[in-house]
Order: C-alpha cells, then structure tokens, then sequence
C-alpha cells in the first residue's frame, strides 16, 4: 500500500522521513536510496505483534500545505503491510515423508514447533534472495 512520506535532510545530518498516517514512525538513512528499507523497518517495528498498521488515509495534496512538514519533500512509498501480521494462517502442504522426519528432527531439537521451523526456513530462504538480488 502506497503511503506519502514527507522526507527532510538537516545540513550534516540523515535524511529523516515521516509518514503522517501513521503517527509516530519516522526513520532516517544516510543515503536517500535507504530511506524506503529503513521507513519499512520502522513500520515493522512501530506495529509488530498487530494484526497490521493503519491503511493510507491521505495523499500527499491533504499535507503539502501543512506548517509541519515544510523544507523537505514528499515520496509515495510501498509499505508492505504483510510483514507486519502475526495472524497465523492455517494452511495444507504436502512434503514427502523424510523431509517431514528430517524438520521435525532439527525442530525438536531447536525448541521449535514444525510450523515455527518452516516459517523460520521460509523468511531465512526470502532473505537471501533478497541479498542476492541486491548484488
């Protein structure tokens, strides 16, 4: 869901970002090609355990006139709400018999449930191609 992020850079300092529908997330990056993945992370943190944060309610018209947020600019962001929800979802795989074994192994003895295991797999294998795509 696209946001407007009202985006200001003091002299020697970050850029800061504010996202007006969403009191109280603000982020900053030394680079302004960061500024999406930190405004990310700051909605992530702000609404963790939530089933999720506020939808947009405004466009970038509703605050380019407001005293608060003069001097910078405005950006619509992406942020990706999904990351947010705790809500667990039931689903039905189909895995074949060994790998079931072999997850249950290593999730036993980790502590974890079948399901946290697979979740865990999930965002660690995610992350990487996300790495990988960056380079």
């Amino acid at each position: 869901m696209y946001y407007p992020v009202y985006v200001f850079k003091d002299p020697g300092s970050a850029y800061g970002a504010a996202i007006p529908d969403m009191p109280g997330v603000n982020s900053a990056a030394d680079e302004l090609e960061d500024l999406p993945a930190m405004v990310q992370e700051a909605v992530e943190l702000m609404y963790e355990g939530e089933e999720s944060g506020p939808a947009p309610a405004s466009t970038i018209e509703r605050w380019k006139d407001d005293p608060e947020y003069q001097g910078g600019f405005w950006l619509m962001l992406d942020i990706d709400l999904s990351k947010i929800s705790t809500k667990a979802v039931r689903l039905n795989i189909s895995l074949p018999e060994y790998l079931v074994h072999r997850i249950d192994s290593v999730a036993k003895s980790r502590h974890l449930s079948r399901s946290s295991f697979i979740a865990m797999a999930a965002e660690h294998e995610m992350a990487r191609e996300a790495t990988n795509a960056q380079h």
